[in-house]
């Protein structure tokens, strides 16, 4: 609630002429989707001629995933960039994007992304009030942990992992034997160090970004998922605009996809150096008996979205 009264008065404005937007990220400024976001702001005024300017916000000021999803279909947030896993809350159906091992590479990850399918589910979002705009690559999600490193399934067995809020996510850890504790990103680099939880998973860049390696040493790099970033946009707003702009808006929205494409893979990079020489130790367990403990998950979405599943694993065997 105190979030929401803060971000009341971000809502779409008009000062004289020129249209002013709200855009949300809960990442820090330098992380590669926010560098995004302000490369789309750069073009969108320049392409506008100064009529419109987008606000970028980082850093979760405007409130966690899921809140900043809820103000963006109200219309309090014009733009907001996330992780799919909060959104499949809103619209289910981007679950099968966050099942895990669903991609066997991120060239499957984007060949399906920039397909049909793909395209079709930005144009789905329309059903709760958002407008899918690009994806963003947010590369494989791996357990780190306090006290030990997980090198099979077993190994999580009573253990208190973080998830996002996504029903997937805490069904593939279950399923994994750990417990899974949903909680915003803001929150977890404290509940590692009070041990309110035994671990988490995250990609190598926000196992850096946020000190998560300074108090969980352990990275395990089982890529159980490839959950892609979205770039999206509050229906009511999409719908206060020309066609003319709306355009223009969907065109920096690419270029900031490609930006950001191009920083995540120098990012992995140097994160992973980071971590090293902090002193963590890196893991690559077999990525076998992770596979075969979730399959309990596809059994359960498979009844569902049985098709689309199908379709996503056969375009990685071509």
């Amino acid at each position: 609630m105190v979030v929401l009264l803060l971000t009341l008065s971000f809502a779409m404005e008009k000062k004289g002429n020129v249209i002013i937007l709200k855009a949300a990220d809960d990442h820090q400024k330098g992380y590669s989707t926010v560098e995004g976001l302000y490369l789309m702001s750069k073009l969108v005024e320049i392409w506008t001629n100064g009529r419109i300017k987008i606000e970028v916000y980082p850093g979760a000021v405007l409130g966690s995933e899921k809140e900043t999803i809820e103000q963006t279909q109200m219309g309090i947030i014009d733009i907001n960039r996330t992780s799919i896993a909060p959104l499949t809350a809103v619209y289910p159906k981007l679950s099968v994007f966050a099942l895990p091992y669903i991609f066997k590479s991120r060239e499957h990850m984007w060949k399906v992304l920039e397909s049909e399918i793909g395209q079709k589910m930005l144009e789905e979002l329309k059903a709760v009030g958002l407008i899918g705009l690009a994806y963003m690559d947010a590369g494989a999600r791996s357990f780190y942990t306090v006290k030990k490193p997980i090198l099979s399934p077993n190994d999580l067995k009573g253990l208190k992992i973080r998830t996002q809020k996504s029903p997937v996510m805490m069904d593939m850890v279950k399923a994994m034997g750990g417990v899974p504790v949903p909680m915003a990103f803001e929150e977890v680099y404290s509940a590692l160090q009070t041990g309110v939880i035994d671990g988490a998973e995250n990609n190598p860049p926000s196992y850096y970004e946020t000190s998560h390696y300074e108090v969980a040493k352990y990275y395990s790099l089982d890529e159980h998922a490839m959950v892609p970033e979205l770039l999206f946009m509050s229906l009511k707003t999409w719908n206060a605009l020309s066609p003319e702009d709306r355009e223009i808006i969907k065109m920096a929205a690419i270029a900031a996809q490609e930006l950001q494409r191009r920083l995540w893979l120098k990012d992995e990079e140097i994160a992973l150096e980071k971590v090293k020489e902090a002193g963590c130790k890196i893991y690559y367990p077999k990525k076998e008996p992770f596979i075969e403990a979730v399959k309990p998950v596809y059994d359960k979405y498979a009844s569902k979205y049985k098709d689309l599943i199908e379709q996503i694993m056969k375009m990685g065997e071509e």
